[in-house]
């Protein structure tokens, strides 16, 4: 373990992804389940996501299971990698963490992004197009302006006025620029695109403007990284989120996860199969040691905060031992 592992943070984001031949709810029962091993695993946070109309994730009200992983949990912090928030009404979303905090206060984060749906059909059900995206920084603003009392309606925003929820942006394109001039913590991935990640964490911190949410810049790498004994084990981890990855991009839909040894007997096309490759390379994979040397490299490279660990995979048996050996990795030696 190196001193630089050592001194981050590690946490998770999970986003409930179904499994072929099981029930949506077993995917949120699963999240639940795999937040209270996080904890006792020493991990610093554990977020979950939102997605809507996707075959294979069961993860559409973030806060909802937010507030279930909080209630299974007693220390770690609990919060979105995100609440999308051009598809939300600011007030309601602050009316929600205020509840969430209230609840279970201290362990609250208030992760953000600014995508809207991925179809046009999904979109059209929630009532926005994709120009919303581009209000994010006034929508940003009036949220947390709903937490401040700086809201010019008249209105109060209950319970969430005076409480302290600290919220970060996903910074994906745009949303660096706007995390550092909103004086904001910045979530930025994935880790396989070094030098983009690179420059949008330069831009950040370049730009950062002091706030009364932060005095200085916070950034979180997020990205899969997938632990196991040998690296063929590892790579098998990666390979039922990199088919499902490769059938959306040839097929339109985004599938269940299925079981790596029926992914890896499938007949691809040779588009299908390009993309599954692709979907392969790149991440953080391997041994405790082959992964910790990488880990090093990256967190030098980019001085992040804190590391967001984003791994989905079929066999819960397999995805729970690599968070324990990734644990193994930043975890103090008694």
């Amino acid at each position: 373990m190196s001193s630089t592992t050592a001194a981050t943070r590690f946490s998770v984001l999970d986003r409930s992804r179904t499994r072929a031949g099981r029930p949506p709810g077993e995917a949120l029962r699963d999240t639940v389940a795999l937040a209270r091993e996080a904890e006792a695993l020493g991990y610093h946070r554990f977020w979950v996501s939102e997605h809507h109309g996707v075959p294979g994730v069961a993860g559409s009200a973030p806060t909802v299971l937010a507030a279930a992983v909080a209630a299974a949990t007693r220390t770690v912090r609990v919060g979105t990698g995100g609440v999308m928030l051009p598809n939300h009404r600011p007030l309601v979303v602050a009316e929600q963490f205020g509840v969430l905090e209230s609840l279970f206060p201290g362990r609250i984060d208030m992760g953000l992004g600014r995508s809207v749906g991925f179809t046009d059909g999904v979109r059209r059900a929630l009532g926005r197009d994709k120009d919303d995206a581009e209000d994010f920084a006034a929508q940003l603003g009036e949220l947390l302006g709903w937490f401040e009392g700086t809201s010019p309606t008249g209105v109060r925003a209950r319970p969430a006025e005076g409480l302290r929820v600290p919220p970060f942006v996903l910074a994906m394109g745009e949303g660096a620029r706007i995390a550092a001039r909103a004086g904001l913590p910045m979530v930025i991935g994935d880790l396989r695109g070094r030098e983009k990640l690179l420059r949008g964490i330069d831009r950040y911190r370049s730009e950062f403007r002091p706030s009364a949410w932060a005095s200085e810049p916070y950034v979180v790498i997020s990205g899969t990284i997938a632990v196991a004994g040998t690296p063929e084990a590892a790579r098998r981890l990666l390979v039922p989120e990199a088919w499902a990855m490769a059938h959306a991009r040839t097929h339109g839909t985004f599938p269940p996860l299925a079981p790596a040894e029926e992914i890896e007997a499938r007949a691809m096309t040779e588009k299908e199969r390009d993309f599954y490759e692709a979907g392969l390379a790149g991440h953080l994979a391997g041994t405790g040691d082959q992964v910790g040397h990488e880990l090093e490299t990256v967190l030098k490279e980019t001085g992040a905060d804190e590391v967001l660990v984003t791994t989905s995979s079929y066999d819960r048996t397999e995805l729970l031992d690599s968070y324990r050996r990734l644990a193994a990795l930043f975890a103090p030696r008694g």
